[in-house]
């Protein structure tokens, strides 16, 4: 013997089925919100208007030549290894996490008696998203990479 499927029925599973979609729905977005680490920038129309200085500063530093990679040294310091750069250049770095924290550590970078370019200090463990400044006086290379 087999049950009807009245309309209680279908009323319940209409609930069952959209109450589900609305709790997945809350709680994505609950995540979402908690899990956003802020403002990138205040006012998005003033940085805008910068694009094209942006733009000129990076056209200057092409032609500077130099190039740089960016790792971790045997020691656990942020080496940098340049090509084209001249022998008495220093720099600092900014180090942020990937994702989910707002853990900032900052660095100063200096070349060692290898002429190797490295932090004073080792970098705590982890993933790091590095933004360095190489500065030989006036003239200056910025560059943002990875470090695992």
């Amino acid at each position: 013997m087999t049950t009807r499927f009245t309309g209680w029925h279908f009323a319940a599973l209409m609930i069952a089925f959209f109450g589900t979609v609305a709790a997945v729905n809350f709680f994505m977005a609950s995540r979402a919100v908690g899990s956003f680490g802020g403002v990138l920038v205040e006012n998005t129309y003033v940085e805008s208007q910068r694009f094209n200085d942006y733009l000129d500063a990076a056209e200057r530093q092409n032609r500077l030549g130099w190039k740089a990679e960016v790792g971790r040294s045997g020691d656990g310091r942020l080496e940098v290894v340049t090509q084209g750069t001249p022998d008495h250049i220093s720099g600092t770095a900014e180090l942020r996490r990937p994702l989910g924290s707002d853990e900032t550590v900052s660095l100063a970078i200096v070349l060692d008696e290898g002429g190797r370019l490295l932090s004073t200090q080792r970098i705590p463990e982890g993933r790091w998203l590095a933004r360095i400044t190489l500065t030989d006086g006036a003239r200056e290379m910025r560059i943002e990479r990875p470090v695992g």
